[in-house]
């Protein structure tokens, strides 16, 4: 079976500019490229789990988001990252587009988006890793039961979390995960 590093986006990878889906707006958070180039030899499927909820608001369209991840996933490229692939939730009970506007298994803290990756990679989530930056990502870890969970607190703000461990950026969480013995 294969492991995963499952990844938030917004806020983990890129700046989190709110409701993130501008191409023009793409900005890589310095330490991103370093520390998953150090977790790349590692072996870890790298899947980026997102919510999307300003598609059920309205407030940009499926295809626009779509064009955002090649552009963000084509840098990563650029830079030896190779991703393997990605899952978004696009609901949000509170949506103004009625089909999308639902309570549902994928959106985080659920583990749905964790677990379609699970189904179609083959993958064991005991030997898998979530890095997040909000609380509602390390949830949806644990509700996944996964190995580790570790958050992202850029602002170095003393916090309280379900997480593992609480990290600067993915240049410190690659220091941990190279520790692990899975």
């Amino acid at each position: 079976m294969n492991r995963a590093l499952f990844l938030d986006r917004d806020g983990v990878i890129n700046q989190d500019n709110g409701y993130t889906f501008k191409t023009s707006d793409l900005t890589i958070l310095d330490g991103v490229i370093e520390g998953l180039k150090a977790i790349e030899h590692l072996k870890y499927k790298i899947i980026i789990i997102t919510n999307q909820s300003g598609i059920a608001r309205g407030l940009f369209k499926v295809n626009e988001f779509h064009e955002y991840m090649k552009n963000l996933t084509d840098i990563l490229a650029e830079n030896g990252i190779l991703v393997c692939d990605y899952f978004y939730c696009p609901h949000h009970i509170d949506g103004v587009v009625e089909e999308l506007a639902i309570s549902c298994e994928c959106r985080k803290p659920e583990p749905g988006m964790i677990i379609q990756a699970k189904k179609k990679y083959n993958l064991d989530l005991s030997r898998s890793i979530l890095i997040g930056d909000k609380e509602t990502d390390i949830m949806a870890g644990r509700n996944a039961s996964l190995y580790a969970n570790i958050l992202v607190n850029a602002g170095g703000e003393c916090i309280t979390s379900h997480a593992n461990n609480v990290v600067k950026n993915l240049i410190a969480a690659s220091e941990i995960i190279k520790g692990y013995q899975l």
